[in-house]
């Protein structure tokens, strides 16, 4: 249907066109024939001679013949002459019409007729004040497309527009003329970016038509039902899982997209759009491409659709054994960080994960985000493939050697080393050997005397200490180190000094149930069992003597533990010894020993 201007569009002037050229002069001056009904009109020359009765006869014809055109009519007009300003037309009435050029020039302003076209005009007034026809070729044309939107309306044919603007309650439309497309009837669904459409020609169907009033009503959902139901009678005939369909992407959500298989609509999720990670729909299909799509599952009771792009592929996890094999060496892209680790990216649908463990051999990795950046490209190694599960384990420690195999030769056990102290633990501080490797002094492993309760009582953050290598363990990345072994053991000393027998006085330093904790040098304590409390009376009392913290007293070494460091002691064996002694001098005669026996029988 062809695109005409609004109808408040017209030349200037009396907003038609007028005859201004003057019928006599002008028709002698140009010297042609003019078709005037069927009558033809000569030039005269002086020596043609005319019969007045015939020539009055030939008047009166040419007169009536002009009454069968009435006003608002359309008719056929010759255009006679086009100049910068005017086109000249005859339409066979007395006298010709003009037309200001403005009517007949395109959309690049280019004149669109010439000297002996044919076009359609409106008549609008055969006579104005001056006698001439006024004339409308813009009318002329309004007046068919209306004919045309009626005949359109009435045999439920298809009309198409171009969107003009956005009006309130829907767009402006020109189908030739201005028409109105109410945003409830744009679309099956719910159109919320009007603007979008300006310019574009749409399909529709004319659903009112008011000539009088001027309104035309149109409808683009009335025309996509009704094409969206024979899509839809035709797509269910041949709908079925497992088939391959062609379809058109409608609509993408967070989650996936919809894809219009022809009157029904088919979700592709975003999880079977690729093998490979797809962080939003719109990174792989945008509206209106047309793809290839699998159906994966149908219901035709609920006539939902659920289909699948990926699968269109082989997937990469089929034969990835053959591909990573474990040992090999990857390079791949850092896709994502989590608190646990980096997935690398080796292919499009084929990840492995770095766990933060195997990041590196000698630092403490808190975040992976501490050694690795999304985007970046690694190098690492296949530590292990679980095709079923779509797992690949990488290393990146792996592809670097590993500086505590090195360790032991160079710190063999016995060596003194210097480090900063790092950090403090209840069980120890952890001491810097070197970049990104601590060696642990246990708190047992400070001193060999005092009983540490915090190694904040030795050593402080910061503090550059001497210690011993005591042990290394490069499996489990694990350095023990010693304080005390650079100091003289006392205990050793105290064992070499002392023997089962001894007598050895010592300081009661703390009570418990089953005894008394004594301390016999300094940082050297033994334990008196209770069975080995003094057993005779003491002080008018019958029983055990009850021992006090800090008193001394003199007792019996009976065992001696080196190896668990453990000193038994004993003050009812000194007791025992003293009887002894008094029996073997009373037994000899010796006055006081006697004595000294009678008083031990009295005392008990």
């Amino acid at each position: 249907m062809a695109h005409v201007e609004d109808e408040n569009t017209s030349g200037p002037g009396r907003g038609g066109a007028t005859a201004t050229t003057d019928r006599g002069s002008d028709r002698s001056e140009r010297g042609e024939r003019a078709d005037h009904g069927g009558l033809i009109a000569r030039p005269r020359g002086d020596d043609d001679q005319i019969d007045p009765e015939e020539y009055a006869k030939l008047l009166d014809i040419y007169d009536n013949s002009f009454r069968n055109i009435a006003e608002g009519e359309v008719v056929k007009g010759t255009v006679l002459k086009v100049t910068a300003s005017e086109v000249v037309i005859d339409v066979g009435y007395k006298s010709e019409g003009i037309i200001q050029i403005g009517e007949f020039l395109d959309e690049n302003g280019e004149v669109t007729v010439q000297a002996g076209d044919i076009v359609d005009v409106l008549l609008e007034r055969t006579e104005d004040r001056e006698g001439y026809v006024v004339l409308s070729r813009e009318k002329a044309e309004k007046m068919k497309i209306w004919d045309e939107v009626e005949k359109a309306y009435a045999e439920r044919k298809v009309v198409i527009g171009r969107v003009i603007e956005r009006i309130k309650g829907g767009l402006a439309v020109d189908i030739g003329v201005r028409a109105f497309l109410p945003g409830s009837q744009i679309d099956v669904r719910p159109v919320r970016n009007l603007d979008a459409l300006r310019g574009q020609e749409l399909r529709m169907r004319v659903i009112k038509v008011n000539k009088k009033r001027g309104n035309i009503v149109l409808s683009r959902k009335a025309l996509l039902e009704e094409e969206n139901a024979e899509k839809k009678k035709h797509t269910l005939d041949i709908l079925a899982e497992g088939k391959v369909l062609k379809g058109v992407v409608k609509n993408i959500t967070d989650y996936g997209a919809f894809i219009d298989l022809g009157g029904i609509d088919g979700l592709l999720h975003i999880t079977d759009m690729s093998w490979g990670r797809v962080g939003h729909p719109s990174e792989l299909f945008k509206v209106n491409d047309e793809i290839d799509v699998i159906v994966l599952k149908y219901d035709p009771a609920t006539e939902r659709v659920s289909l699948g792009h990926k699968q269109l592929i082989t997937d990469p996890w089929a034969n990835v054994m053959d591909r990573y094999p474990v040992g090999q060496r990857v390079a791949g892209k850092v896709v994502s960080l989590t608190d646990y680790g980096a997935f690398i990216e080796l292919e499009a649908g084929v990840e492995g994960l770095i766990h933060v463990s195997e990041m590196s051999w000698s630092k403490r990795v808190k975040h992976p985000s501490k050694i690795l950046n999304v985007g970046d490209t690694v190098d690492a190694q296949v530590l292990g493939v679980d095709p079923t599960a779509r797992r690949i384990s990488l290393g990146l420690k792996q592809v670097e050697s590993n500086p505590w195999n090195e360790l032991s030769e160079k710190y063999p056990v016995g060596t003194k080393i210097t480090g900063k102290v790092r950090n403090l633990t209840e069980f120890g501080a952890f001491v810097e050997v070197e970049d990104d490797i601590d060696g642990l002094i246990h708190i047992s492993d400070m001193s060999w005397s005092k009983r540490i309760k915090h190694p904040s009582e030795v050593l402080k953050k910061g503090d550059v200490v001497e210690a011993m290598v005591l042990n290394i363990d490069a499996e489990n990345q694990r350095l023990s180190l010693g304080l005390k072994q650079l100091a003289t053991d006392i205990w050793d000393d105290f064992f070499t000094r002392r023997h089962v027998g001894d007598t050895i006085e010592g300081k009661v330093v703390r009570m418990t149930n089953f005894g008394a904790f004594v301390e016999l040098d300094e940082g050297i304590e033994g334990l008196i069992h209770v069975s080995e409390f003094d057993d005779t009376p003491h002080k008018g009392k019958e029983g055990k003597i009850e021992l006090t913290v800090g008193e001394s007293y003199p007792m019996k070494i009976i065992k001696l533990a080196p190896a668990e460091r453990k000193i038994g002691l004993s003050i009812r064996a000194l007791k025992s010894d003293e009887f002894r002694a008094d029996w073997e001098a009373y037994q000899e005669g010796e006055g006081t020993g006697a004595a000294t026996l009678g008083d031990h029988f009295r005392n008990r």
